[in-house]
């Protein structure tokens, strides 16, 4: 009762496996086989990508780089290199464009496509999917998992199911069968924070979560909750959208060092500056709100805003006010700091990109 609407949409969602580290292995053939992790190999940098070699030893993305180290000593850390993932990623949606036009991207390495309609007639999502892993491995040396359902937050659960290179089919029959058995941390949009509070609550699955009404689930996530109702019951109306609402555009960075200094603070905001004004000019963004984000050593966050009546594009516009919000943040010795970032939102034009974002597969229930 639960699909009416929705039974007739393919969505497929494709995840390339350990991407940045696979890329790697597959151009350094003394790298295959290893515990490898894709990062700044230094006492601030981080795992961006780690290889499945390294994730047996508790080695994930996000992690400190120290931190990884320490969990496997053998690890091997290697720098991005960006521009070639970039490329990678250009040949991976060429050939997700021979099946529809329809592809959402997520990132570098993962995308929704909707498949309902498809270029070459092929009626089975999950026919489609395997000819995307074949030509992923053929053309590119590299796996993908692929999950296919009839909405966007099954598929996405789906391709996560049995990776690496796996696929998972999720059909409408069998949907709330599966979704009843899946643990709250697995479902798309729960965090730690959020996990933590549900299990307060009671909640550890899907079936617990659908006891509880849309009323509590409101007053107690806010607009999550009305998400989260209908995640429980199969339900996710969103469409594959192939153009992306850029909503801001931004950078910041991590210090080697915690700085205090008022002629080293006013040297890293400009080349922070530079690196915003050449991201919007590359994205093609308007914005009319400048926010500054700074990070103490201490790691509190703090954030200072500033909305202009006219499009900040240039340096020029920019970088006057980026000096007017910092002198609102209190740094001294005695509190320096670690990270800065400077954003661009609030678009101007709508936020409207003109080209598709695409920039940073096995268990079968029944064929579908």
């Amino acid at each position: 009762m639960y699909f009416r609407k929705m039974e007739q949409r393919k969505i497929i969602h494709v995840d390339m496996d350990a991407f940045f580290a696979s890329v790697e292995q597959r151009d350094h053939p003394e790298l295959r086989g290893k515990a490898i992790a894709v990062g700044y190999d230094g006492p601030r940098g981080v795992v961006s990508t780690a290889s499945y070699e390294a994730r047996k030893y508790g080695v994930h993305s996000a992690m400190p780089m120290v931190t990884a180290k320490r969990k496997c000593p053998h690890l091997i850390v290697v720098p991005g290199h960006y521009s070639v993932y970039k490329e990678v990623s250009a040949q991976v949606h060429e050939i997700f464009s021979q099946y529809t036009d329809l592809i959402e991207p997520l990132s570098l390495d993962e995308a929704f496509l909707d498949v309902t309609h498809n270029k070459k007639g092929i009626p089975l999502a999950v026919d489609i999917a395997r000819e995307i892993k074949q030509s992923i491995r053929e053309q590119l040396h590299l796996t993908a998992s692929a999950g296919i359902s009839y909405n966007k937050f099954l598929a996405k659960i789906a391709s996560d199911y049995r990776k690496p290179d796996g696929i998972c089919t999720i059909h409408p029959d069998v949907a709330i069968d599966f979704i009843d058995k899946l643990k709250i941390e697995n479902f798309w949009g729960v965090g730690p924070k959020t996990a933590q509070q549900m299990h307060y609550m009671g909640i550890f699955n899907g079936a617990d979560l659908r006891q509880v009404s849309l009323k509590h689930l409101q007053e107690v996530f806010g607009k999550m909750g009305p998400v989260l109702y209908n995640f429980a019951r199969g339900i996710d109306h969103r469409p594959v959208e192939p153009y992306h609402e850029r909503k801001s555009v931004g950078c910041e960075q991590t210090f080697l060092k915690d700085i205090y200094e008022p002629a080293a603070l006013t040297i890293e905001l400009y080349h922070t500056v530079i690196e915003l004004v050449r991201r919007l000019e590359k994205d093609g963004f308007e914005g009319k709100t400048l926010t500054l984000k700074i990070k103490f050593a201490d790691f509190q966050q703090i954030t200072r805003s500033y909305t202009h009546d006219k499009a900040l594009v240039t340096k020029e516009d920019i970088l006057p006010l980026a000096k007017l919000l910092l002198k609102e943040v209190d740094i001294h010795s005695a509190h320096p700091i670690r990270l800065m970032g400077l954003s661009v939102s609030n678009p101007a034009n709508g936020g409207r990109s003109e080209q598709p974002l695409w920039r940073q597969l096995e268990i079968e229930f029944k064929p579908w």
